[in-house]
């Protein structure tokens, strides 16, 4: 696979441990909205990151990276885009990219930062009408960490088709809304998920309960994605 070497235009601050970064290869990066790309660190050092936006005209690439401390896998990483200006990837990497199938509504699931994989296929769905129902269910710790929970409350009040469930585990007393493991969420909502296409990113763990529960309330296993998937 192809080694771009990549511009580091812009790191921002998302979160106290997300950074959001702003990439532009020296030459097009070639994905589709879903897939991910592997961070260059050595010969047999390759650190994946979900590319955060469909692709784009300008051929920019958006990465949403967690790092908190002690972190230093993706650490190490962000160092390096700080001090050099510069980094190496391959991509687009996985299988779990947006498959689009008229009519069929689709369910995204993120916990945390696996929210960056929901929200480029989400702007891919967006690009043009919608046919068929979307909910985005992001679970994160608290509402602090739920970076994009405003710019997602917009997008819902006016897309008539599109809805957004934001799941906080551990709450303030004054929040309305859902609770708890954002999966859990989910199965409360919806009976039978013969009909869906669902996406998933988080914890492996997060992933394997997923299977196993949303199979079992009608899901064909061939229309749940996951990067996770090729690994458990």
């Amino acid at each position: 696979m192809q080694i771009i070497e990549c511009k580091v235009n812009k790191i921002e601050v998302l979160t106290d441990n997300v950074k959001r970064v702003l990439l532009m290869p020296s030459s097009p990066l070639s994905f589709k909205a879903g897939q991910y790309l592997q961070v260059i660190m050595g010969a047999k050092d390759k650190r994946p990151f979900s590319i955060a936006n469909a692709p784009r005209k300008d051929g920019s690439i958006e990465l949403h990276i967690g790092a908190e401390p002690g972190n230093e896998y993706a650490g190490q990483v962000l160092q390096q885009m700080q001090t050099k200006g510069v980094i190496n990837v391959e991509g687009g990497i996985g299988q779990a990219y947006l498959e689009h199938k008229a009519n069929h509504p689709i369910i995204l699931i993120a916990g945390g930062t696996g929210f960056s994989y929901t929200w480029s296929i989400l702007q891919q769905l967006m690009s043009r009408p919608l046919d068929a129902p979307i909910y985005l269910f992001w679970g994160t710790r608290s509402l602090d960490d739920m970076y994009a929970y405003d710019e997602l409350m917009a997008l819902a009040a006016t897309h008539a088709h599109f809805t957004f469930v934001p799941v906080i585990e551990y709450p303030d007393p004054n929040w309305p809304g859902k609770t708890g493991w954002v999966h859990q969420v989910v199965l409360t909502e919806f009976a039978n998920l013969a009909p869906y296409n669902v996406y998933v990113a988080g914890r492996f763990e997060m992933a394997k309960v997923i299977r196993d529960d949303f199979t079992s309330r009608g899901l064909p296993l061939e229309n749940l994605y996951g990067d996770a998937y090729a690994f458990i």
